[in-house]
């Protein structure tokens, strides 16, 4: 039962939903989940950290940047909670809105071959006034 109390707590946190139901999408490196999220480093980093601890997530090295996926096998009580996550947030809004921000990240990152959040913000910001514009 103190398993499962702990795992209870862990998903408590909104910004570590966020994050899971994230990387149940694809793999990202710490700067794209900070991009997404609009949340600094220390914070990204931390809540990585706490979910990798509790069997969810593997990482991979690619020069300075750190990627993070869902492990390959998951521990049996992990994958339920994955599955009862997707199927209770599939009509989420916070998650629409987090899955739409992925896909302008990994538009701005194929242009301009960055992963550098101030010019993504800035990038994020001159594509609101496009589309409020249009």
């Amino acid at each position: 039962m103190k398993d499962m109390a702990k795992l209870l707590r862990l998903l408590s946190d909104p910004t570590r939903l966020r994050i899971l139901m994230l990387l149940t999408r694809k793999e990202l490196c710490v700067c794209q989940v900070m991009g997404v999220l609009g949340i600094s480093q220390p914070l990204v980093s931390r809540n990585l950290n706490l979910l990798s601890s509790a069997g969810f997530l593997r990482e991979r090295k690619d020069g300075k940047l750190v990627f993070y996926a869902l492990m390959d096998r998951l521990p049996q009580i992990n994958e339920k909670v994955i599955s009862f996550l997707k199927d209770s947030l599939s009509s989420d809004r916070l998650l629409a809105e987090d899955l739409e921000s992925l896909g302008d990240c990994a538009e701005f990152q194929k242009k301009t071959g960055k992963c550098d959040m101030k010019t993504f913000r800035e990038f994020m910001e001159s594509k609101r006034r496009r589309q409020s514009k249009a």
